[in-house]
């Protein structure tokens, strides 16, 4: 063997082996190719010093390093065999080979066996028959290796009906427990679905001889995962295969990528290969199971023969055929060109697969549609987003073979498109597809289900480009939209959609909704009834679509209450002056206590929406806190302190002085805030209040609490979240200048932006607090002492100093 004097001691092999990983011009397939072979050469070495002429005994590399795929870090699978003929000779073998592989400090799975107790332990355990299946011999008894391999795959062709499924099931629990690799922001290259452990899986099935997976791109797709894990674990100096969020912009520069996007948008396209090849090959294997088990049965019936499969129409050249949907004998795909979209269409209508040499064949034949498009290709696409959940397998079958890029071009900026926000569940192009199938649930709601379906397609799409996703996604709808074929007005329709599609949300939580401004704002730039009815949908669809943490009964209820405002001002009406707003009795009696007793005054009231079904119970919205304090400086901070040491979390906050009766002598603050608790139960009334006494009276260190809480709880190693920033919103509100806070949540966060404003000596009229994951955006009404807006360089200064309290 080459090289074997020379790297035969570790201190060799060590050198030999650095001098590798730092050879920046070899990479990739050769480097780990190149690594396999210094190290077969090592041990080889190692073996031949330690059983020089032994017959009997073989060394055996497995697993990864039976396939040659030696990251920098992989541990060594190995595997002595032998005869059992001198068990003392063996042992001492084992000895000289185990030893300096650990001293050098790699990582070793090592096993001492008979080939009968190597068969036998393979048939006990899936995971070490599947490392046998890639056996390479090493050094020693080259018979006896090969004898093994034999026996090992013959054990495994034989038994495969049996030990796929249990394959198949391990492949599932893994995928639950490590999700999908195409989506996750800190993938396990390895374990994750579509990572390297499917393809080693997908292995395994085509060794079985009963199935095979797609092999267009799967090779570079495994190669690809391969040379990222190489990268991390040169970037890491550690054995991973967890691409944390801290290391990706090394591993894309190692890599020569342009930045951590691009390095977690290639893992995607590579995991989305793996996982189509993986769908596509378990359900082969599992109709060539179920044909196994239902022929010989058949053949008694009908005396002999094998039956021809059924074909049951579907549509237009497209019919169903053994649980698949399968192009008809008659289809033409080079002179159809809207078959694929039929196709498509009948398959998530009928919840079916496409089959993949039908969406090869299509793909194939497949031309341009014309523009604007044929009424039919239109209405098939429209069927295919409204079908549910079928829609996301189909479009997937599509997409794998290059016909989505091919009707919709502008695809192409989503695909696989990273959102780094833990909010979001899935890519871009992802989300877009899981929100038309979210609005496809409301398309009897709308009286344009078309264009909800299509906005809820496009409405992201911008996100390919740079500037405001919003505003770029308004103009490739307009296109999109006019090439689909649909009609001037429509296409307005669409583009106004996509535009706002983040108005109601953005407004009904962050935005006074008493304030007429606010509403008519809205309502100018919907401009119709049916445009407002469709973002209604659309906003609920796109939060759903987000992730849990996107939509709630409380973000409902908000933007269902803007709706109804801007649904007014759009039929003419006239939003009501928020000076015009009177105290309720429970107010007054507040603020009368408050007077008499000269301390805070407060009540807790839980609020719910009403129960979808009337067996049900109503869900809860949060809690109403409201507070009645005689007027005096520090009340915000003092407020929002209390709560943060309670641990509730603040949703709205409103702040006004209160006019008294005639004859009561002082002024009160009324708080009307809307609080929920971070888990477990609420705090009692009467400790808050207590405590709300103390931090007035300055007897309770507020700053000091907060601080020991964070102490007690070391913060996560992760990315270094972005410094806050502060703007002032632009015409925003007639009546308060608005201040708009983005930062990192924290608890305590909204008690700093309270102090912040209080040591700028202006005042908070109401606030409107928002948090999606880990990220606040905080809206706050604020006013000079004589209750009207702040000038606007005055504004400006306020909005600089507040950021640079929170970035102290």
């Amino acid at each position: 063997m080459h090289g074997q004097a020379e790297n035969s001691g570790p201190g060799g092999y060590a050198a030999a082996r650095l001098r590798l990983l730092n050879e920046k011009a070899r990479s990739g397939p050769p480097r780990r190719s190149a690594l396999a072979g210094l190290t077969d050469d090592w041990l080889a070495g190692l073996f031949a010093a330690g059983a020089p002429g032994a017959r009997g005994v073989s060394l055996v590399a497995v697993g990864g390093y039976g396939r040659a795929e030696l990251s920098p870090r992989s541990d060594l699978d190995l595997l002595l065999l032998h005869d059992g003929s001198d068990s003392s000779t063996v042992s001492a073998l084992a000895d000289r080979l185990w030893y300096p592989v650990w001293d050098l400090g790699l990582a070793l799975d090592h096993s001492v066996r008979t080939p009968a107790e190597a068969r036998r332990t393979a048939g006990e355990d899936l995971k070490v028959q599947l490392g046998l299946l890639d056996a390479r011999h090493i050094a020693g008894d080259l018979g006896l290796t090969t004898a093994l391999r034999t026996t090992v795959l013959a054990d495994w062709r034989n038994q495969a009906p049996k030990r796929l499924p249990a394959l198949r099931e391990l492949c599932e629990e893994r995928a639950a427990r490590q999700g999908e690799l195409q989506y996750l922001l800190e993938p396990d290259l390895k374990e994750a679905r579509g990572g390297l452990r499917d393809v080693t899986a997908l292995r395994a099935v085509a060794a079985s001889w009963l199935a095979d997976a797609p092999r267009e791109g799967l090779a570079e797709a495994r190669s690809g995962l391969l040379d990222v894990r190489d990268a991390l674990h040169l970037t890491t100096g550690r054995a991973t295969d967890r691409l944390a969020l801290q290391e990706q912009d090394q591993v894309a520069a190692e890599l020569g990528l342009l930045d951590a996007d691009a390095l977690l948008r290639q893992v995607y396209e590579a995991a989305r290969v793996i996982a189509y090849a993986g769908d596509v090959t378990w359900r082969e294997v599992g109709r060539v199971l179920r044909s196994r088990s239902v022929r010989p049965r058949l053949r008694a019936m009908l005396g002999g023969g094998k039956p021809a499969p059924e074909r049951s129409p579907l549509a237009e050249g497209v019919v169903e055929q053994d649980g698949e949907v399968v192009l008809a004998r008659a289809a033409r795909p080079d002179r159809d060109p809207v078959l694929p979209l039929r196709a498509a269409a009948a398959a998530a209508q009928a919840g079916l697969p496409l089959n993949l040499h039908a969406v090869r064949r299509m793909a194939a034949g497949a031309r341009a549609l014309p523009s604007p498009w044929p009424a039919e290709a239109r209405q098939q696409l429209l069927t295919l987003l409204g079908s549910g959940r079928p829609t996301v397998d189909v479009w997937e079958a599509l997409e794998a073979e290059g016909l989505i890029s091919l009707l919709l071009p502008d695809w192409d900026r989503v695909r696989c498109r990273p959102q780094r926000n833990a909010v979001h569940l899935w890519t871009v192009d992802r989300h877009l597809i899981e929100t038309a199938v979210r609005a496809s649930a409301f398309t009897r709601r709308v009286s344009r289900p078309d264009l909800l379906l299509i906005a809820a397609l496009l409405h992201d799409i911008g996100k390919g480009w740079p500037g405001d996703h919003s505003v770029a996604g308004e103009v490739i709808a307009r296109d999109v939209a006019a090439r689909i074929g649909f009609d001037p007005a429509d296409v307005t329709v669409v583009a106004t959609l996509v535009r706002h599609h983040l108005l109601l949300v953005e407004t009904a939580t962050r935005r006074d909704l008493d304030d007429p401004a606010t509403v008519r704002s809205v309502a100018e730039a919907v401009g119709s009834p049916g445009t407002l009815e469709l973002l209604h949908a659309l906003t609920e669809a796109d939060a759903l679509a987000t992730g849990p943490a996107a939509w709630s009964s409380w973000r409902a209820a908000l933007v269902a209450d803007l709706v109804k405002r801007v649904s007014a001002v759009l039929a003419g009406q006239t939003p009501p002056d928020p000076e015009e707003a009177l105290p309720t009795a429970q107010h007054e009696r507040l603020a009368l206590e408050a007077v008499a007793t000269g301390a805070p005054v407060l009540s807790l009231r839980a609020q719910t929406e009403p129960a979808a079904e009337p067996s049900d119970d109503p869900e809860p919205l949060g809690v109403e806190l409201l507070i009645a304090v005689p007027e005096q400086a520090g009340v915000l901070p003092a407020v929002a302190g209390v709560l943060a040491v309670h641990r509730l979390t603040v949703r709205t906050a409103e702040l006004r002085s209160l006019d008294l009766p005639d004859g009561v002598d002082g002024s009160v603050l009324l708080l009307d805030w809307r609080v929920a608790a971070e888990y477990g139960s609420l705090p009692q009334a009467a400790r808050l209040r207590a405590d709300l006494v103390r931090a007035l009276d300055g007897s309770l260190d507020i700053s000091a609490r907060l601080a020991e809480r964070d102490a007690a709880y070391p913060r996560r190693r992760g990315v270094v979240a972005p410094p806050p920033r502060v703007t002032v919103a632009p015409a925003a509100s007639r009546h308060a200048t608005v201040i708009e806070v983005r930062a990192q949540d924290a608890p305590g966060l909204l008690f700093r932006i309270g102090r912040a404003l209080e040591d700028a000596a202006v005042r908070v009229r109401s606030a409107h607090v928002s948090t999606l994951g880990a990220n606040a955006v905080d809206a706050f009404y604020v006013t000079q002492e004589q209750g009207v807006p702040l000038p606007g360089e005055e504004a400006v200064a306020v909005a600089r100093k507040l950021e640079e309290a929170l970035r102290a």
